[in-house]
């Protein structure tokens, strides 16, 4: 056995003491990458005279490095038991090979004696004992091919062999059975090596040209029928050879279960193909390769694999029945083999199904179109035990019953997808929830806070608390009735109403961040207002009588008690120290009542202020207009706010 000599590979499968290097082929299977063939390999054996130039044409013809008789020192003749070696060698040849190369001389065509007479014989005999007819091809080399055209040797080739098949003993089935059921005969013709070499080589080529693609059907080797997948080669020839190596005059007493390891695996793969090619297996390849539901696979696929168990055991009947049993689960790991990614599609896709259709029944269940309220947590337990059952009814149309493969894993994965879809779509809602509850605090706290930080008064603070609390109250109400159906433990309530009060906390802080950034204008509004208004809020008619000091003075205290409100948050804090503080900063008496003038000023600029802000409200209006109005008149006064002396221009 060989292969390109580049490659390094040569053994010699059995030595010349019938010893079989199993160990040998197993690694050239490896190295050579056979065991990854399946079927898509050919033996080819080689048989003949001694010395007829069978090494010479298999070196020429596959590139192989067999060793070839020196034509200088010529060779001697065998004796009777390497006859009987070559007749077991032959008989093994058959056995194994897909291509049986038959090297005979030409002048042999015809003769009585002729040197291959008594192997074939003794071969189609063999045959006959222990094979059930298997298409081998027999490829008939004549060798040193002379001048009588091959239009006159091949008829005569071919009567010689159907004379030697008549010849031989047949079992009562067989009678009858003609040579062409056995093997498939090809005849060729090559010039002498020696003496025309070129035109050898040439002959050669385009014999090779016939191998290329052999397995192909119609081919050399293309009858595939029971032939061993490449992965059991070495175990299944070392085993042949055993068998007939056992029994050198080749009567095989241990043949019936060679014959039965031979012909079970034979009838298996044939159940196994002919499931292939049925019309209802490719009806249900399309359909799950289509994505479709496949209805009633397991039905089918069942009955598909049953009908090939039976006919299998109908045809191995009458086989060993270890081995019969062996093979029949062969042929069961095989039909799983080619059933089980349907079946697992089928499932995947039935879980998918189910996942899509309980989305879309929580949707609309939950209030996902329409917005009606409903007890998620109760809806969601509804959906999922309906999806369950659904699963549960195509998973068991889709069970073939006899394989009883489990589906719990995609079970799992189902359950746990719905459970996460549960989870995400719970979550959403609650963040919804939570989002509407902020916006609706937001909305009823912005405007009146921003009113009450624009008319700055005592109270400001004392007000804003009771808005934002009053509102907090409302909105965290909202939320328990919102979340009542999420079945939502204390705790869990609890951090969501914090979230909404926090953010309520925020929106009064972005105001009053807003509102101090504002605090210069304030504090000059509110400067210009109490020094140029009365008691009665209206414009101030100076007399000589006019302490233009102390109405200074009061209106720089109005100013630093409006910067006191704006300077801090004080939604948790109802006293501090700001306001001392600033006070202090006008010197003796600062931090004392005041005059009932400037106090009575300052809540009328804060009243009126506050339904100035409504009018704006109202109207779209901002604050920038009137402060550019009041702008130069307040900064004529700007200097009363550093405590100056001075009265600016400008004054009544």
């Amino acid at each position: 056995m060989g292969v390109d000599g580049e490659a390094g590979l040569r053994m010699q499968l059995v030595s010349g003491t019938g010893e079989f290097d199993r160990e040998g082929l197993e690694r050239f299977a490896r190295a050579t990458r056979m065991t990854e063939c399946g079927l898509s390999y050919a033996v080819i054996a080689i048989v003949g005279p001694q010395s007829s130039g069978k090494s010479t044409l298999l070196n020429h013809l596959f590139h192989t490095s067999f060793d070839e008789m020196d034509a200088l020192k010529g060779s001697r003749e065998r004796g009777e038991d390497d006859t009987t070696f070559e007749k077991q060698s032959s008989l093994f040849a058959l056995a194994v090979a897909d291509v049986i190369i038959v090297n005979m001389w030409c002048h042999d065509i015809g003769r009585e004696q002729a040197s291959n007479k008594p192997l074939l014989k003794t071969v189609f005999q063999v045959m006959m004992r222990l094979f059930t007819p298997r298409k081998a091809t027999l490829l008939f080399v004549i060798r040193d091919k002379t001048k009588t055209p091959m239009e006159t040797l091949e008829p005569i080739l071919r009567e010689d062999i159907e004379k030697i098949w008549q010849s031989v003993p047949k079992p009562q089935k067989h009678q009858s059975t003609p040579f062409a059921d056995f093997f498939n005969v090809e005849v060729t013709a090559l010039p002498n090596f020696e003496e025309r070499e070129e035109e050898f080589k040439t002959q050669v080529a385009r014999l090779r040209d016939r191998f290329q693609d052999s397995v192909a059907e119609g081919q050399l080797a293309g009858d595939r029928r029971g032939v061993v997948p490449a992965s059991g080669f070495p175990l299944s020839v070392a085993e042949m050879w055993c068998i007939i190596r056992e029994n050198k005059d080749l009567d095989l007493p241990a043949h019936k279960v060679m014959v039965a390891t031979v012909r079970c695996e034979q009838i298996a793969t044939e159940k196994l193909a002919q499931l292939q090619d049925s019309e209802e297996w490719e009806a249900l390849q399309t359909a799950v390769d289509a994505g479709s539901e496949a209805e009633h696979f397991g039905a089918r696929a069942n009955q598909l694999a049953a009908e090939a168990l039976a006919t299998y055991d109908a045809e191995a009947a009458y086989f060993e029945e270890g081995v019969r049993d062996s093979k029949r689960q062969f042929l069961l790991k095989g039909m799983s083999a080619l059933i089980r990614p349907l079946h697992t599609a089928v499932v995947a896709a039935a879980a998918a199904r189910c996942v899509d259709a309980f989305k879309t029944d929580l949707d609309d269940a939950t209030g996902g179109k329409d917005g009606s309220a409903v007890s998620f947590a109760a809806s969601a337990a509804a959906c999922l035990q309906a999806a369950a059952l659904s699963f549960e009814s195509d998973a068991e149309d889709a069970d073939v019953s006899l394989f009883g493969w489990s589906v719990e894993e995609v079970r799992a994965k189902l359950l746990a997808d719905m459970e996460s879809h549960v989870a995400s779509l719970r979550s959403q809602k609650l963040k919804q929830i939570a989002t509407d509850a902020e916006k609706s605090l937001s909305d009823a706290i912005s405007e009146p806070i921003a009113a009450l930080l624009e008319a700055v008064t005592d109270n400001t603070w004392r007000d804003i608390r009771a808005v934002f609390f009053h509102e907090v109250d409302g909105a965290c109400s909202e939320v328990e009735q919102a979340v009542a159906g999420f079945d939502m433990g204390g705790e869990e309530q609890a951090r969501m109403k914090a979230a909404v009060e926090a953010a309520g906390r925020r929106v009064v802080e972005e105001r009053v961040r807003r509102e101090s950034g504002h605090a210069l204008s304030l504090m000059k509004d509110r400067f210009f207002a109490v020094f140029s208004q009365d008691d009665q809020g209206l414009p101030r008619k100076w007399t000589d009588c006019d302490d233009i000091k102390a109405i200074a003075f009061d209106a720089r205290r109005a100013a630093l008690r409006l910067l006191a409100v704006v300077a801090a948050m004080r939604l948790d804090t109802v006293d501090d120290s700001i306001e001392p503080t600033l006070l202090s900063l006008l010197g003796e008496g600062a931090s004392g009542e005041g005059s009932n003038s400037s106090r009575t000023q300052d809540g009328e600029w804060g009243r009126a202020r506050g339904k100035q802000r409504g009018k704006e409200m109202g109207k779209g209006k901002g604050r920038s207009g009137e402060r550019g109005q009041q702008k130069g008149a307040a900064d004529i006064h700007v200097r009363w706010l550093a405590g100056g002396q001075q009265v600016g221009q400008g004054r009544p």
